[in-house]
C-alpha cells in the first residue's frame, strides 16, 4: 500500500507503517528541519511544504496519515480546539481524503480531542463518505517509559464503497490481538507508577523534574528506542530542533501495529472478495 504522510514531522508514522509492509510515496511537512530529516531517510519520496498549498489527486495513495497539530486541542493550550489556527488545519486532511479517496486514513492527536472536536472530525469524515474506528493507545502500551496517551482514528470508505470490508470494528479487533502480544494489555503499563504521565501531572499540578529518574522494568533496562538527547546536553548538533521534532513525533511502534492490523483486514477482505467472485 502506498502512503501519503501529512503533517509528517520526522516520519514516525511512515517508519512504523513501512515496518508493517507499506511504502511512503509523499510527505507534507512545513518545518524545514523536519524536511531535511525526511529527505535524508526517504530520498525517493516527494516532499512538500505547506499543506494548505498542496494539491491532491484521486488515487495517488492507498493510505493517508496525519498527526495534525494539537496545540489548540491540548490541555496545555488555550482550548480553542478545532477553531484554532493550528489545529484547524485538520480540515486539509479532510480535503485530502475527499480528493484522494484512499482505502484507509489514519489520524492521530492528543486524547483531549475526544472532548474538544472528535464529533466534528467524525462528522466531517462522514460527510466525505468515510466511516471510522478510534482507540486511545498510550506510548506505554508498546513499552515506552511514559504514558503519552493519544487517540488514533482509522477511517475507511462506507461499506458500500470498500469491497469486501464491512467495518464492524475489525481493525480494532486486530489491534487488540497485536497489542496483547506486547509486554501486556494496553492498560497494564499505563497504570505503573514508574511511567511518566504529563497529562496527569498537568491536571494535578504535580509535575516535577524527572532528571535521573529512569523507570525500572522487569529486565532493569531502559526502553531501547528512547532517544538519548538530554535537555541540557551540550555539543549535540541541532539540539533544539531535534528535541522539538522528537516531542512532536509519534511513537513509531503504534503506527506499525495499526499498519499490521490494516494489512490483515485488507488481506482478509481481498481474499473474501476474490472467493466471492
Amino acid at each position: 500500500m502506498n502512503v501519503l504522510d501529512l503533517f509528517s514531522g520526522i516520519g514516525g508514522f511512515s517508519l512504523g507503517l513501512e515496518r508493517a509492509g507499506m511504502r511512503t510515496v509523499a510527505f507534507c511537512e512545513i518545518d524545514p528541519y523536519c524536511r531535511e530529516v525526511l529527505t535524508e531517510h526517504w530520498p525517493l519520496a516527494e516532499i512538500h511544504g505547506d499543506v494548505t498549498q498542496r494539491g491532491f489527486v484521486e488515487g495517488e495513495a492507498d493510505v493517508i496519515t496525519a498527526g495534525f497539530p494539537c496545540q489548540d486541542i491540548s490541555l496545555a493550550g488555550e482550548g480553542t480546539g478545532l477553531a484554532g489556527a493550528l489545529s484547524g488545519l485538520y480540515r486539509h486532511v479532510i480535503r485530502a481524503i475527499r480528493l484522494v479517496r484512499p482505502r484507509f486514513a489514519v489520524l492521530e492527536n492528543v486524547a483531549a480531542l475526544l472532548n474538544r472536536g472528535m464529533g466534528t472530525v467524525l462528522g466531517d469524515m462522514a460527510e466525505v463518505g468515510y466511516d471510522a474506528e478510534w482507540h486511545c493507545i498510550p506510548a506505554s502500551a508498546v513499552g515506552a517509559p511514559h504514558r503519552r496517551d493519544r487517540v488514533w482514528i482509522m477511517g475507511y470508505p462506507f461499506p458500500s464503497r470498500l469491497e469486501g470490508y464491512a467495518g464492524n470494528g475489525e481493525i480494532g479487533a486486530q489491534l487488540g490481538r497485536l497489542l496483547s502480544r506486547q509486554d501486556g494489555p494496553v492498560s497494564a503499563p499505563s497504570l505503573r507508577e514508574d511511567v511518566a504521565d504529563a497529562t496527569r501531572e498537568l491536571q494535578h499540578g504535580t509535575r516535577q523534574p524527572r532528571a535521573g529518574r529512569r523507570p525500572k522494568f522487569a529486565d532493569s533496562s531502559w526502553w531501547v528506542s528512547e532517544p538519548d538527547v538530554g535537555r541540557v546536553a551540550h555539543g549535540v548538533p541541532s539540539r533544539v530542533d531535534r528535541l522539538k521534532a522528537l516531542g512532536n513525533s509519534v511513537v513509531p511502534q503504534i503506527p506499525e501495529i495499526i499498519g499490521r492490523a490494516i494489512m490483515r483486514v485488507s488481506d482478509t477482505s481481498h481474499t473474501q472478495n476474490t472467493q466471492g467472485k
